[in-house]
């Protein structure tokens, strides 16, 4: 496909400018026509050159290398164009941030498997609990619960329904008694999380009956580290609540107790999002298509 040059100053406002509309105004034209321009020149180049929300837009890699080339001469800029046409295998540095509770992706196993499929894709993977917008932080990619994922964002599911649970140890509850109520959590000693020192921690929400509620525990113990938490509840320290994804494994063999099961249904599991599906960077449709490959 041939390549329209003119589109090149348009391509350089909207990588100088912090979003559309800035680009826009600088050209003197509409918002839509910077839009409807950039669409072009990725459709005649067959790749992400950036990647944009309602939010903010940012450079992909494929992107950074043209405006890199922007400062040479145009035969160079001509060849940056033409290899980036051809660029179609998955390459290149592939940023994620993920949430610390995503235990099926934090496991290894997947993101191992994943690298050994694609040796030609270095992977930087991010685990971080706070809330920014990844494409002005520069990522390809997030993982998160999908109930907090932004609506402008693509998101394919990671895995099956998850669910809370409310967990402590075999010698606290035989010490203190189980909760037959999560009004009773405030008589209790509780192991709070919160994934940020500027954050209050994350509450403890239940539902009775079809109506949601939330209990203010108030925690002896609160930490923005998931293995504190897990330690400080199995050496029997409170009871404490997370995804029960976290806590399976030690309630399988005996070293946790499930408390409050009635009052913690399923809800949507996590989610691997990112901006855009058109003219998805091979290096991430290779982790979309892993992603669905090992739910199946």
């Amino acid at each position: 496909m041939a390549i329209d040059l003119n589109l090149l100053p348009v391509f350089l406002a909207v990588a100088e400018e912090p979003n559309f509309r800035a680009a826009a105004d600088r050209l003197g034209v509409t918002r839509s026509a910077v839009s409807q321009g950039m669409r072009r020149l990725e459709d005649a180049v067959g790749t992400v050159l950036v990647t944009r929300t309602t939010r903010s837009v940012h450079l992909t890699e494929a992107g950074e290398r043209l405006l890199d080339a922007l400062g040479g001469p145009v035969s160079e800029i001509v060849t940056a164009l033409e290899a980036a046409v051809g660029d179609s295998a998955p390459r290149g540095h592939l940023k994620i941030a993920v949430t610390s509770i995503a235990e099926r992706f934090l496991s290894g196993e997947m993101i191992a498997d994943f690298a050994a499929a694609h040796p030609d894709i270095t992977i930087d993977v991010t685990v971080t609990d706070a809330e920014f917008d990844i494409v002005a932080a520069g990522f390809d990619a997030g993982i998160r619960l999908g109930e907090v994922i932004e609506q402008d964002m693509i998101a394919v599911p990671l895995g099956g329904e998850q669910r809370e649970a409310v967990v402590a140890a075999p010698s606290y509850v035989e010490a203190h008694g189980a909760p037959s109520h999560p009004r009773e959590l405030a008589s209790h000693r509780c192991i709070g999380w919160r994934p940020s020192p500027h954050v209050p921690p994350c509450r403890w929400d239940f539902v009775e009956n079809g109506v949601p509620f939330s209990v203010a525990v108030q925690s002896q113990i609160t930490t923005n580290d998931l293995r504190l938490m897990l330690r400080a509840t199995l050496v029997g320290s409170g009871i404490t609540f997370a995804t029960e994804e976290t806590f399976r494994p030690y309630i399988e063999d005996g070293r946790l107790v499930s408390l409050l099961e009635d009052f913690l249904p399923p809800f949507p599991g996590f989610r691997l999002y990112f901006p855009q599906r058109r003219n998805m960077a091979p290096k991430l449709r290779a982790l979309v298509d892993h992603v669905r490959q090992w739910r199946a």
